[in-house]
This record gives structure tokens, sequence and C-alpha cells, in this order.
């Protein structure tokens, strides 16, 4: 930034230093904490727009939450055994659910009934998703495969069922017409569903974890040699390796900020650990509690983090407005 500035018969140019960018925050600060009194939390999952939360049982139930009052909309019973995962679509009408009981649950959100029930893994189902207009759910369980069920169809059969795996899958996302899965057998797979192909990346340890990147040009993956790995999506290239935290025997979580710029992971001694996406130095350790940090979701637009803990879901962002306001007031007077 320069400023011409005439004195007299002279000129002088004077030069401003460019403002400098700001550093992104993080979510640091404790806003609410949910006891959401279904046993150990196993999952915590933002819906489609951040407004509402999904928490997932020990107890077989299926709750929904308003992210902002912390206050509880609905629970969903119907799986025989712990619930491990769920998704919301789109539009917040059905979510889909998932089980140590080897099913599926589609959910009709506002009556809270069971819409369809699907059979045909043959354990335990890890994970699930929505497709991005609700028509598919796909579904990984420690059978080692990723069934595909259609949600308009009154068959009860998966549509496609893939069985590439040759353990179990403990983690999938679908974005577009790709879908990433994670697995026991230490590698990330990465299907063009349009395309009919698949490319393998080997990691060597079991996969807790996949997500694409924001942008879709790279994947994330979490392994239990407490390692979170960026790869790029089109070569497989190492791109960035994330360590300190501590994860050798449990599933847990990795993520993504909102705008890619910090690598997130849940950790068993306590903590989320945040790390700078190109540095890979490490930003922010959170101290959540003296267990494992089971589960994390980050908002997909704002500076806000959910966490799983025994059983409880705590949600961490930016300091609270309030606070703000009360330094502001106490300026001004």
């Amino acid at each position: 930034m320069a400023a011409t500035l005439a004195v007299g018969s002279g000129v002088f140019v004077m030069t401003f230093p460019q403002p400098r960018p700001q550093a992104p925050q993080l979510p640091q600060h404790l806003l609410t904490t949910i006891d959401c009194q279904q046993g150990a939390v196993r999952a915590v999952r933002f819906n489609a727009d951040g407004n509402y939360a999904l928490s997932c049982g020990s107890d077989k139930s299926l709750k929904l939450w308003s992210v902002s009052r912390g206050t509880l909309l609905k629970t969903y019973s119907g799986h025989g055994y712990e619930v491990l995962d769920a998704d919301g679509s789109y539009d917040n009408s059905q979510l889909c659910s998932c089980s140590s009981d080897k099913t599926v649950i589609l959910w009709d959100v506002a009556t809270g009934q069971v819409t369809r029930k699907l059979r045909g893994h043959a354990g335990k189902v890890n994970c699930v998703q929505f497709n991005e207009e609700a028509t598919v759910i796909l579904s990984g369980s420690i059978d080692g495969t990723v069934r595909c069920w259609d949600t308009r169809s009154r068959r009860f059969e998966p549509i496609q069922i893939l069985d590439e795996a040759r353990d179990g899958i403990s983690s999938l996302k679908v974005v577009q017409h790709e879908l990433l899965t994670g697995s026991v057998d230490g590698r990330v797979r990465r299907y063009d569903l349009r395309m009919g192909q698949l490319h393998v990346d080997f990691i060597s340890s079991p996969i807790t974890c996949v997500c694409f990147s924001q942008d879709g040009q790279c994947t994330l993956s979490s392994s239990l040699d407490s390692t979170v790995r960026l790869l790029d999506k089109s070569t497989g290239e190492m791109l960035g390796e994330y360590k300190g935290h501590k994860m050798k025997g449990y599933k847990l979580d990795c993520c993504l900020s909102s705008k890619d710029t910090h690598v997130l992971s849940c950790s068993e001694d306590g903590h989320v650990y945040c790390w700078d996406l190109v540095e890979g130095s490490l930003s922010l350790k959170l101290p959540v509690g003296k267990a494992v940090v089971q589960s994390l979701s980050f908002h997909p637009t704002e500076t806000c983090l959910l966490t799983a803990m025994e059983g409880r879901v705590q949600l961490w962002g930016l300091e609270p407005e309030e606070t703000v306001k009360t330094e502001e007031d106490t300026m001004a007077s």
C-alpha cells in the first residue's frame, strides 16, 4: 500500500506495510457439555449444515441434538446393539445409522420411525454415509465389504457390494462420484464409481479413519501406528505426516478443519491434536478430559468442533461472544 503526499514543490511517496494475514483460529474454548445419557458415545457427527448433532450410544440409541442450545430433540431406538456411526441427509429429513447388530437403519427424522432396516452384512457395521442426494446409503463392515443400498427401492438387497478389502472396513467417505475407504488391511482405497476404477494406497498399519480434503485434492488417513497421513489423491504421494498423539488400540477419528488449514485427530491420552497442514507443526493440544477421545466432528463452515468422551459430547469454538462483548463494554465505560 502506497500513498502520494505533495509537500511544497516536492512529492513524497509514503509506503505502509501490508496488514499481516490473520492466523487461522482454532476451536479451543469449551462452549457446551452435553451428558448424552446413552452409555458410552461411540461417534458424534454434525449434520450437513452444522445446526444439529448426532450421537451414537452404546445403549443402542441414536440421539439428535440442537447444537446451539445443547438440547435433545429426538431419540431413535431400533438397533439391537450399540450404534457405531450415523449420518444425516442433505435436507435433514432422513438419518442413517449402523450398529454392532450387523444392520443399517434408515430413519424418518420427524417421526423417529424406522423407514428401512437393511440386513446383509456378516458382522458389525463400523461406518455409514449417505451419498449427496441421499438416494444411496453406503455402509462398511468388519466383514470386509462396502454395501450400497438404494433408499428409494423396496428391495432389501444392496445394489452393489465392494469386496476388495482383505480385512474389515473401518471408515468410509463419499463425495460426488468418489468413495474413499479405510481398512484394517492397511490400505486406503479410492473408488471412482462413475468410471468403475479403483486406486489403492498401502499404508502398512491398520486404518482407523479416512476423509477427503475440502478442496478434493487430498486424502487424510489415521492408523494404529499413531500417525495421520496426508496423500495427494491423484498420485498417492505423501504430502504430510502428523504425529505426537496416541492411537494404538482404538478406532478413532481424524479430520480436516473446514478451510483445510489444520489436521485434527482424536487421541487415547485425552486430547485432540491439531497440526498446521502445511508446516506439520502442532498448533493446539486440546485437553478434553482424562479418558480416550472417542470421536470428533468439525463444523462444515464454522470454527466449531464436537468431541465425544465416555458419555459426554462437548462443543468447542472460538471465545464466547458474551465474553468479548463484556470486554468491549468495559473499555467503552
